[in-house]
């Protein structure tokens, strides 16, 4: 079925739905609320940090073997565009009852167990831990923490939410009563047919917003609109929108380019495409660099996770942003895209100032290289914030140290968030580690050259003093742990 090149075309719930009018800014919860009438879905602090919003959303995905899985994710409709979802499955609270109006057993557990009080973060709860049945049948209480990270309530308290997701766990009814897995062949061949095999663009008054079918659309569309706002995950560009009140024009939305979620792995290291999520690409950093993976599961809630993209972390070029760190201390490399070609650079040599990455009129982050670890070499990353778990980084740091025979450091490299405009590496600490013996005296002798690298400023996340003492401190830390000693913090039920 040839899909129209001037109208977003997706599934909500059980309903075709067919766009032609739509403005780059309208988002998924509004359209939901306002359009459909579908109030369910809460709107509560609209910039994806109560979970309020969450609906699951289905696509088709790389199975890893060739082929295709549809999966279902948590995200943030309050921040999710309209535009991003073309050939996708838009799943609400409204649709997980059965046809004869008997709840479902995560909402029925929801019930038996007293999981909500004044009821208004409900409807996303049961989302997240609906989202969480469909792919866990026995979850342990971390999953299940997990699964509620991005989900705020403020009256109930979690103890019995959790009780009702483990007793949800246990009530697997028969597949014709669970709303997408009675479905999940006919939607997956659905949403095949719904992909593009040309941009989809579409007007409204002076706006436009353009979907490219591949990365060759894509270079097209920028060399013709090098201002426009290009959108993969919409984790910051949503909160321009909702916060900010800021008008985008023209808005090209990437999320649905394949070729932009490959990951490629090879005995050198990874290629990770920028459309990648930090969700998708949990797995493969968490193998090859196992602190890696410790640092994206405290980048926001699932749903930012689902959301967010790694490529889109760099592009954005925040210097809080909390990947480029831990990718600058390994050596990546970043491959930009345009329609006269592609050129690569190292990461750190991308972000030029604050606000400013060397990005060419026209050219798109297409990809992130980075190297294998060497055997030997020690590597880790370190967030502090003020909460554990969905809050952005004061600071960031992340070190990766090779030693010789004799355990003097023969290269280090060591990069910091938050501490400078930039994410930066911390050249007068790499210069004064190197050659010298990796012992606790060594790193007190060097800590004060971070004085020299950073000048840190004040704001309400940490002051410039804390943040200083706090990169001193993540130095130590790394140094004490590669020698043996135990300075994580953990959750109760890991040391229990």
């Amino acid at each position: 079925m040839a899909t129209a090149s001037d109208s977003i075309r997706f599934i909500l719930n059980d309903t075709d739905i067919v766009l032609s009018e739509v403005a780059p800014t309208a988002t998924l919860l509004d359209y939901l609320r306002l359009d459909r009438r579908l109030t369910g879905t809460k709107e509560g602090c609209a910039e994806g940090d109560c979970g309020a919003c969450t609906v699951l959303v289905g696509r088709l995905a790389d199975d890893g073997r060739g082929g295709e899985k549809l999966v279902y994710e948590t995200v943030n409709s309050c921040i999710r565009f309209l535009g991003s979802l073309n050939a996708t499955h838009v799943v609400t609270v409204e649709h997980l009852a059965a046809r004869d109006g008997a709840l479902h057993p995560v909402q029925q557990a929801m019930v038996d167990f007293h999981g909500s009080q004044c009821g208004f973060c409900t409807p996303g709860i049961v989302m997240s831990l609906y989202g969480l049945w469909l792919t866990n049948d026995t979850p342990r209480r971390a999953a299940i923490e997990k699964a509620l990270q991005g989900n705020l309530c403020r009256c109930t308290g979690y103890e019995p939410i959790v009780r009702a997701a483990e007793a949800a766990a246990k009530a697997r009814p028969s597949a014709i009563l669970d709303p997408i897995t009675r479905t999940r062949e006919a939607v997956a061949t659905k949403l095949k047919e719904l992909r593009p095999t040309q941009s989809i663009t579409i007007r409204k008054d002076d706006d436009c917003l353009i979907v490219p079918a591949d990365t060759a659309g894509l270079a097209a569309v920028l060399a013709e609109h090098p201002a426009a706002t290009i959108v993969a995950g919409a984790t910051d560009v949503g909160l321009w929108v909702t916060k900010q009140m800021r008008s985008l024009n023209p808005v090209v939305f990437i999320n649905g380019i394949a070729e932009l979620q490959r990951i490629e792995r090879s005995d050198a290291g990874l290629t990770i495409g920028a459309g990648v999520s930090y969700t998708e690409a949990h797995d493969a950093l968490a193998s090859a660099y196992p602190t890696f993976g410790r640092l994206l599961e405290r980048i926001g809630g699932e749903q930012v996770r689902n959301m967010g993209t790694i490529g889109g972390n760099i592009a954005n070029g925040s210097p809080i942003g909390d990947s480029p760190p831990p990718l600058i201390a390994l050596g990546a490399t970043v491959t930009l895209r345009s329609k006269a070609g592609t050129r690569t650079l190292p990461l750190e040599d991308f972000f030029l100032a604050y606000g400013k990455q060397d990005r060419k009129p026209g050219e798109f982050v297409e990809s992130i290289f980075v190297p294998a670890l060497p055997a030997g070499d020690l590597f880790a990353a370190y967030k502090v914030s003020k909460r554990r778990d969905e809050d952005i980084s004061a600071l960031l740091g992340a070190f990766r140290i090779s030693l010789d025979e004799e355990n003097r450091v023969t290269t280090a490299r060591i990069a910091y968030g938050g501490m400078a405009a930039t994410p930066k590496r911390a050249n007068a600490v790499e210069a004064a580690l190197t050659g010298q013996p990796w012992t606790e005296e060594t790193i007190r002798t060097v800590q004060p050259a971070l004085e020299t690298d950073y000048q840190p400023l004040t704001d309400w996340r940490a002051t410039s003093a804390y943040r200083m003492l706090a990169a001193k401190n993540l130095l130590m830390r790394f140094f004490l742990e590669s020698a043996g000693e135990t300075a994580e913090l953990r959750r109760f039920e890991e040391v229990a």
